[in-house]
């Protein structure tokens, strides 16, 4: 039961026992119902009101009932106590649209324009929530106008060649472990690249992806996605369903005992950190000079596809984006391939053209 209805319940219970002493005494005095009851109206407001409290309420409402993600409620906990932390005030009803403007001003100048934007987004969600409530009858953004650029930057991408790279060299030390140990966890490696690219999946699904949620049989996987909702990915490269098979095959047990598809070497689900300390390490084994992360898997899996004429609709589809705005910043990565292509490969470069202007 969340900290704050406790405390409810706990005023409530004292107040009533009061009331209940008093009737006992004096059970004629009106003066005394009139002083208890505003002792619950008081203590009830103060709750109610409290910045704290209703920030706690706040994120138990989006862990039960809107079922958010432990990665979104703990972004949505440090943007709302950053903010409670910098207001002098405790009451929700206090804060007005000047004091946001200050706050949003001061986030300007400490962090990034994606950065701000999703600590704005946080606010407002709150802030809705406390209208939906009835705590607040005045939602304060309701009276500001945010609007910002934010800069467009182009996905980095990782080129085919590097890819192939990378691939090869984990392939061999998977041929070349020099125990059952070694080969065991340059395999469950190699599914995880493999799926990376093959998928455009996001690192924190592939890492959540369960054992029932992964059909090898019929070549699907179940995702997971931004806000719990669900997409089908086909698996259509027989080689990745080779490797993820043969990777099934030798962690079955682990798997089945922690319940998730990628697993650890102590048995318990692959980390995010793990993926990433993982790519670094074949990439110093490959000498691959570029920082490589794995969401520049995702990257380039949308911007080859794109160049290969694909229709972006489907690519939408496939990485799970809620608006096709969204996907389409990947329009701007095949445009600049464009240029270096016709800068490098069309035939006028060529030309021995005399006497040219």
């Amino acid at each position: 039961m969340p900290r704050a209805i406790k405390n409810y319940f706990y005023i409530h219970y004292i107040a009533n026992l009061i009331n209940h002493l008093y009737s006992n005494c004096l059970p004629q005095s009106k003066i005394n119902v009139r002083y208890i009851s505003r002792i619950k109206q008081t203590q009830g407001d103060k709750i109610m009101n409290n910045l704290q409290i209703n920030i706690e309420n706040y994120l138990d409402y989006c862990k039960l009932q809107k079922r958010l993600d432990l990665k979104t409620l703990k972004a949505y906990r440090i943007d709302l106590l950053q903010f409670s932390e910098y207001l002098s005030i405790t009451k929700v009803i206090k804060i007005s649209p000047d004091i946001l403007e200050t706050y949003i001003a001061k986030l300007h100048q400490q962090y990034a324009p994606k950065t701000v934007k999703r600590k704005i987004a946080s606010l407002k969600a709150f802030f809705h929530y406390l209208e939906y409530k009835e705590i607040i009858y005045h939602n304060p953004f309701n009276k500001l106008q945010i609007k910002f650029r934010e800069p467009i930057l182009l996905p980095k991408t990782i080129p085919l060649p590097t890819i192939e790279i990378l691939l090869n060299t984990i392939y061999k030390e998977y041929y070349n472990a020099s125990s059952h140990y070694r080969k065991r966890i340059a395999l469950r490696d190699i599914a995880v690249i493999e799926l990376l690219f093959a998928t455009g999946i996001r690192i924190s699904e592939l890492c959540t992806i369960s054992y029932q949620n992964m059909d090898l049989q019929n070549n699907i996987i179940i995702i997971k996605g931004k806000g719990a909702k669900e997409r089908l990915i086909n698996i259509c490269d027989e080689h990745v369903l080779t490797v993820l098979n043969k990777y099934c095959s030798e962690y079955n047990n682990a798997i089945q005992a922690c319940g998730y598809f990628f697993v650890n070497n102590i048995g318990n689900p692959l980390s995010d950190q793990s993926v990433r300390v993982m790519i670094n390490k074949y990439c110093r084994l490959a000498n691959i000079e570029q920082h490589i992360t794995p969401h520049m898997f995702r990257h380039s899996f949308a911007t080859l596809l794109l160049e290969e004429n694909v229709d972006i609709r489907y690519i939408q589809t496939m990485l799970g984006h809620s608006s096709i705005n969204i996907t389409e910043i990947y329009t701007h990565v095949a445009t600049a391939k464009q240029k270096t292509i016709l800068e490098s490969k069309h035939p006028r470069k060529n030309m021995n053209i005399v006497n040219q202007i």
